[in-house]
C-alpha cells in the first residue's frame, strides 16, 4: 500500500497541500475578501453557470448520440463513433482555434447566425458555452454507451407485451436504468467544463464582467504578480473540484445497483 502511494504522493498531494497551506496563511477574512471580489464573482457566474448549461445540453444530446450508436445502424456510424473521442485527443488550443474560426462572424456557422439572427458566438459568452459543450460531450456519450449496451432488451419486450407504448417504455423502463450513468457523465463533463482553459481562452474575448472565465482570471493574477489572489481563487476552484469528485463517486456507486455483475447487498 505504501509503495502504491509513493509516486502519487509527491506528484499530486504535495502541490495541492502546498496550495491549501498557502491559502490558509492568508487568513479567513482576507481569503473571503479575495474570493468574493466583483471580478471573481463575475468569473464564477460565467464558468459555473455556462458549464451547467453545457452539461445539461450534453445530458440530452449525449443520450441521443449514445442511443444512435448503440440502437441504430446508419452510414458514417463508425466515423461518428471515432469523432466522439476527438476532444480527448485534440489539443485544447487547437480546438479553441478551430471553434473560433468556425463560429466567428465570417466563419461557416458564425456568419449565417450573425447574418440571419444577429447572434455573435465567437468572442462572446455563447462561444464559451460552445467550447464547453465541445470538450465535455464525450463524457456523457462514453458513460451512457456501455450501460445502454448492457440493458436487457427482454425488459422492453415485456413492457410492450403488457401494452406499454414506445414512449412509455423508454421513460418507465429504460431511462431509470440509464439515469445514474447520465448523471455521472453530466457531472464529469461539468467538472471538465468548469476547469477548461485552452479552448475557451481562444474563443472568448477574455473581458472581465463579460466572458472572462475563472482559470483565465488566475492566469491574469499571476501575470500581475498577485500571487495571493491567484492562490485564493485557485483554492476555490480546487474545493469545487473536490466536491464535484465526491458527487461523481456517489453517482457511480448509485449506478452499481443497475450493473448486472455486481451483487446487490
Amino acid at each position: 500500500m505504501a509503495d502504491d502511494l509513493a509516486l502519487p504522493g509527491p506528484v499530486l498531494f504535495l502541490p495541492l497541500g502546498g496550495l491549501l497551506l498557502r491559502a490558509a496563511g492568508v487568513g479567513p477574512s482576507r481569503f473571503w475578501e479575495l474570493a468574493t471580489t466583483p471580478e471573481a464573482l463575475a468569473t464564477y457566474q460565467v464558468s459555473f453557470g455556462l458549464a451547467l448549461v453545457a452539461a445539461s445540453l450534453n445530458g440530452v444530446f449525449g443520450l441521443v448520440i449514445a442511443w444512435a450508436l448503440v440502437r441504430s445502424r446508419f452510414p458514417g456510424q463508425r466515423l461518428l463513433d471515432a469523432l466522439i473521442d476527438l476532444p480527448f485527443a485534440l489539443p485544447t488550443a487547437v480546438a479553441g482555434l478551430s471553434l473560433a474560426a468556425v463560429y466567428s462572424t465570417n466563419g461557416w456557422i458564425g456568419a449565417p447566425l450573425y447574418a440571419w439572427f444577429g447572434l455573435k458566438v465567437a468572442f462572446q459568452w455563447p462561444g464559451v458555452m460552445v467550447a464547453m459543450v465541445f470538450i465535455s460531450l464525450p463524457f456523457v456519450v462514453r458513460t451512457v454507451e456501455p450501460v445502454l449496451r448492457a440493458l436487457e432488451r427482454e425488459q422492453e419486450e415485456a413492457a410492450w407485451c403488457l401494452g406499454a407504448g414506445a414512449r412509455q417504455t423508454f421513460f418507465k423502463v429504460v431511462l431509470p436504468q440509464l439515469m445514474p450513468a447520465i448523471l455521472a457523465g453530466v457531472a464529469q463533463g461539468y467538472s471538465r467544463a468548469v476547469g477548461e482553459y485552452g479552448s475557451v481562452v481562444m474563443i472568448s474575448s477574455n473581458v472581465p464582467f463579460r466572458d472572462l472565465i475563472t482559470p483565465t482570471l488566475i492566469i491574469q493574477k499571476l501575470e500581475e504578480y498577485d500571487i495571493e489572489a491567484a492562490t485564493v481563487i485557485g483554492t476555490v476552484m480546487l474545493l469545487f473540484s473536490l466536491m464535484s469528485l465526491l458527487v461523481i463517486n456517489l453517482l457511480q456507486v448509485w449506478g452499481l445497483r443497475y450493473a448486472e455483475d455486481v451483487p446487490r447487498i
